[in-house]
Order: C-alpha cells, then structure tokens, then sequence
C-alpha cells in the first residue's frame, strides 16, 4: 500500500522540483503555452461552438431524437 500511495507524491514532487528549478525564461514560456490554451479552449469555443442542440431543442429527448437521426441516416435508403 505504501508504494501505492509514494508513487503520485514522487511524481508530484517531480514536477514542482522541475518547475521551480525552471530558469526564467522556461518560466515565461510556460506562462504563453498556458495563455493560449485558456484562449483555445475557452473563448474560441464560445464564439465558433455555439450549443446548437440547446438553442434549437427543447428537452433531451429531442436533442437524442436528432443526434440520432444524424448518425443513423443512410441518403442511399432515401434515394
């Protein structure tokens, strides 16, 4: 159980000693590598990922009904 336990805090530890080790400039890198992906995961998913089946269905029902129908329609059966 011990060695359970010791293996996320070694890893854990590994990590902090890394980045507080990290020079100056790693540290700035690290800031923009984290900005952009506040940025991609949050505000682009806001302005080009609207919640499209919230705002056009109702209930879940519906939004399962049409998700549905998306992956099962076949256009050859309706030709």
């Amino acid at each position: 159980m011990k060695s359970i336990l010791s293996a996320p805090v070694r890893l854990v530890r590994f990590y902090y000693d890394g980045f507080t080790g990290m020079s100056s400039w790693g540290k700035k890198v690290w800031i923009i590598i984290i900005i952009k992906l506040i940025i991609i995961f949050a505000v682009l998913r806001i302005f080009f990922f609207p919640d499209f089946l919230r705002k056009n269905f109702d209930n879940d029902k519906d939004r399962s009904d049409h998700i549905l129908n998306q992956l099962t329609y076949d256009p050859d059966i309706y030709v």
